[in-house]
């Protein structure tokens, strides 16, 4: 934005206006490239100013106390209560020669541009280790965020500038007060950022009547730099020389590590062991659980713990302005410094909350998706691309996948190239198959982690009662385990296999629901996850060659009495319905007929009922009734033997009524001697069979009346707990499957959505394999974890079989080196770490900021949620396995 005059000054004891341009105010904050500010040593900016040519004017400000002016309620003030001073103009410290030393302590505000210009020249001239910035044992740089509210008194021009403990840390608090706080010696503040003229021109442009409260004055933050112990009044006598190690950029915020310099590789040798907790913030475990794990991968801390700014690329539309790189950075170096005092993550905090708001606030999250967030943003952050081009993706049109998979990588590292890219991308290679003109699409994706779904979260056990049309057989139930995602024609072949169908049948398979059939699963690609647990399947086994074949449902039913009728009896349905397959002619004996051929295997023996109405003879009052009824038995034993008086028997035992499918209550008795005609090429006839009480005793109906759900949640029960190996897990991942309703894939060839069958290979795997494990699943109504124990590979973990490039001369062997784990339910539980540390040898427990040894026994466990390899360098397996040089 255009520089804005300078706000006139009113009468009064205010010096007048320097003549001298001011500089530029920089835009607001959101409309900066990169909006910070810092607040560091004027001599160190001084040097870098004439040694890099830097043209940038500055304001001077002296800065006067506001609060008590005895040291001792200073002191207690300090403590007790917010801290103010004021700035006022110093115009008298232009008319000084440049190199002249004023008394007191000075200070340059500067934008990140120019802080970043001269931290360049300071680290290509190599000043840090030079007489002017000298580094002692005593004194170690400390860079931290301290928030100040700054408002403009229109009277004398000056600042107020407020210090408050609700908005820094108790430690930043008391720093920027030693810092600020003008006491035993003046304190001068050059502004070099245009930060103060900014704040003044809003001033000036409010209206003189709009009050202004506390709540209006304006937030700025400020990055200060400086020493977190006095140095000895060194060279020229100052003590607030800002120290940089610039060959071995051991700055970081709020800690500085100990390094050596290595003269002949130029390299930091670092003492700290890494071995360093993070506090809870609040919930934060889920943040310290991914960080942990990312700061012992060796070659990010190698990175992050190198020149790691100057690939940071701030202009990148898709990236955090750098300020995520940064605060990871810092956070790391803290992590690694000999001080072993758990660090405070609260500034990365802030970053993750203002860059991603869905980690802000106090509540649990998922590490995993931190992490994908967190490793993207770094990606973007620190990306070598300035300028992406444009590349169209090709299919692959029957070419060699290997020539599809190299196009798509790189047309990837155009666009993408960072440290991210490096370590932690690979490739997988997508197919897609139509169902309907078999259309091949291939693809090569990248990725960051792979994302394995648990055995038992891919597949759905079903049981299915089986029931056969001809009376050869009962009901026989079949549990079948089929793809969540499947269709109707997945889980008919299964049950097909599971009953052994022959060749010359089919299924047709149906859901009953209060004893009638509610709907037929007769198209093939109906999705069975819309099936219910709690619904009931049948499958009725039909000859093949009667698929056109009109075919008739019998509907038992019988006198039943029930309280919305007031105790009197009405006819009721029970029992499963019967099918079966209906000739050309049909008459009311045909029905008859063929509904005693299904009833076939319910039959109760003849033996059976003779003794039961033997007992019934016994203790009948009257011999009359008991002759009858040992007559009646003797009726009824001969159904089994002669067919003739089976049809006079079914005369008395039941009735056949034609029914209406939607509305049973409408019926038309069928009589045996007449014609059944089908209307409209109807295709299937809907036969009620009224039973009366003596034929309801020839047959058993349990089998009919306990038909088993899909699938029976036992509540309160202890079910051992499911285990499978990573591998298992893989399999599921590349096992082919179809896509869900709700990703259905546009089909060039048909021009339509379809729901294509997908999958996946591994083609390309990088060096850092990140492993997540899906615990956790979600639907509409229902949030679940899954406990299942994976059986992951420590030492070893094998993925040759699983690569589909044959090309690769590189290894595909990994160990494992740290864990995230989570304990607990789905919307709490606890975050910890496990991470096998190279120096020690040993696996370490980092839980928040406890940090203690742990034994690899004890690190496999049903916690394990994401897991962390490292590529073997050859392919030796056994325990003198040579990893890669990179380890810290």
């Amino acid at each position: 934005m255009p520089a804005p005059p300078a706000p006139p000054l009113p009468p009064g004891d205010a010096p007048a206006p320097d003549p001298a341009p001011a500089p530029a105010p920089s835009a607001a904050p959101a409309e900066e490239e990169d909006g910070r500010v810092f607040l560091v040593p004027r001599r160190w900016w001084r040097e870098a100013q004439e040694g890099a040519a830097i043209e940038a004017p500055g304001v001077p400000y002296a800065a006067v106390s506001a609060g008590p002016t005895s040291y001792g309620m200073k002191v207690l003030s300090m403590f007790i209560s917010d801290q103010a001073f004021t700035l006022r103009r110093a115009d008298d410290l232009l008319a000084q020669p440049p190199d002249a030393s004023p008394a007191g302590r000075s200070y340059a505000l500067l934008a990140a541009d120019l802080f970043a210009r001269a931290r360049d020249w300071h680290i290509q001239s190599g000043t840090s280790r030079g007489k002017n910035l000298s580094l002692t044992d005593e004194g170690s740089v400390n860079i931290y965020p301290v928030m100040l509210r700054v408002s403009v008194t229109r009277d004398t021009n000056a600042l107020t500038v407020k210090i408050g403990k609700k908005d820094n840390s108790a430690e930043n608090f008391k720093r920027a007060n030693k810092i600020l706080t003008a006491d035993s010696e003046p304190v001068h503040i050059w502004d070099f950022s245009g930060r103060t003229t900014y704040i003044l021109m809003n001033e000036w442009n409010r209206m003189p009547q709009e009050p202004r409260s506390s709540d209006q004055e304006m937030p700025l933050e400020i990055h200060i730099y400086d020493l977190s112990e006095p140095m000895p009044n060194g060279a020229d006598g100052k003590k607030d020389e800002l120290a940089l190690t610039m060959g071995t950029s051991a700055l970081s915020n709020g800690c500085f590590m100990d390094m050596d310099l290595d003269s002949s590789s130029g390299k930091s040798k670092q003492v700290g062991s890494g071995l360093t907790g993070l506090d809870n913030l609040g919930n934060t475990c889920f943040m310290n659980s991914a960080v942990q794990c990312l700061a012992h991968t060796s070659k990010l801390v190698d990175y992050f713990l190198g020149d790691y700014y100057k690939e940071i690329n701030p202009h990148n539309p898709l990236g955090m302005k750098g300020e995520l790189a940064y605060a990871f950075g810092d956070l790391l170096r803290k992590l690694w410094a000999t001080d072993r005092t758990p660090v405070t993550p609260r500034l990365f905090k802030a970053k993750l909350a203002r860059f991603a708001p869905q980690f802000s606030g106090f509540n649990q999250h998922d590490s995993q998706e931190l992490l994908a967030f967190l490793l993207d943003g770094l990606h973007e952050d620190l990306n070598r691309v300035k300028c992406k081009p444009y590349s169209e993706a090709k299919d692959s049109d029957g070419r060699p996948d290997e020539e599809v998979a190299d196009e798509y990588w790189g047309n990837h590292l155009a666009r993408n190239d960072s440290i991210i890219v490096d370590i932690c991308q690979g490739q997988y290679k997508s197919t897609l198959v139509c169902p309907i003109c078999k259309k091949v699409s291939v693809t090569f994706d990248p990725f960051m982690y792979l994302s394995l779904p648990l055995p038992s979260t891919t597949m759905r056990t079903m049981t299915i009662t089986v029931f056969s049309t001809d009376g050869t057989a009962g009901p026989s139930p079949y549990t079948v385990s089929v793809p969540k995602s499947g269709d109707t024609k997945i889980l008919i072949d299964a049950l097909t296999d599971a009953c052994s169908l022959r060749n010359d049948e089919r299924l047709l398979v149906a859901e009953v629901y209060n004893s009638a059939i509610i709907r037929y699963l007769d198209d093939p690609t109906e999705v069975i996850s819309l099936i219910r647990d709690g619904d009931r399947l049948v499958a009725y086994r039909f000859p093949k060659d009667s698929e056109d074949a009109p075919v008739v449902v019998f509907r038992n039913q019988r006198m039943e009495s029930s309280l919305s009728s007031f105790g009197r009896k009405s006819w009721k349905a029970f029992g499963t319905p019967l099918m079966s397959s209906l000739p050309d002619t049909i008459t009311g004996s045909t029905i008859r007929d063929l509904f005693l051929k299904v009833m076939t295997p319910f039959r109760v023996p003849k033996d059976d009922i003779s003794d039961a109405n033997q007992t019934i003879g016994e203790t009948s009052i009257a011999a009359e009734t008991a002759e009858i009824d040992m007559t009646d038995a003797s009726e009824c034993t001969s159904i089994n033997n002669n067919p003739l008086e089976d049809e006079t028997m079914v005369e008395d035992a039941m009735e056949f009524y034609l029914i209406n499918e939607k509305f049973p209550e409408q019926r038309m008795k069928i009589e045996m001697d007449q014609p059944v005609a089908l209307k409209n090429l109807q295709k299937r006839l809907h036969v009620a069979v009224c039973w009366q009480d003596n034929g309801l005793e020839q047959y058993d109906f349990s089998s009919l009346e306990t038909l088993p759900e899909i699938y029976k949640a036992v509540l309160f029960a202890r079910r051992p707990q499911d285990t499978c190996s990573l591998y298992a897990c893989l399999e599921a991942f590349i096992k082919e499957e179809p896509l869900g309703p709700e990703d259905m894939w546009y089909c060039p060839g048909c021009k339509e959505h379809r729901q294509a069958s997908k999958k996946l290979d591994l083609w390309r795997l990088p060096e850092i394999l990140i492993i997540h494990l899906k615990r956790f699943s979600y639907s509409r109504f229902i949030k679940n974890k899954l406990e299942t124990f994976v059986d992951f590979p420590i030492h070893d973990l094998d993925l040759s079989k699983y690569i589909s490039s044959r090309s690769q001369q590189i290894s595909h062997h990994y160990r494992l080196y740290a864990i995230s784990n989570h304990y607990g339910s789905m919307g709490g539980g606890h975050y910890t770490a496990y991470v096998y540390h190279e120096g020690k040898q040993g696996w370490y427990d980092f839980d928040d900021r406890h940090v203690g040894p742990i034994s690899e026994d004890s690190i496999k466990t049903s916690a394990g949620y994401v897991l962390f390899y490292r590529r073997i360098q050859n392919d030796r397996l056994d325990t003198e396995t040579v990893i890669d040089t990179d380890c810290t």
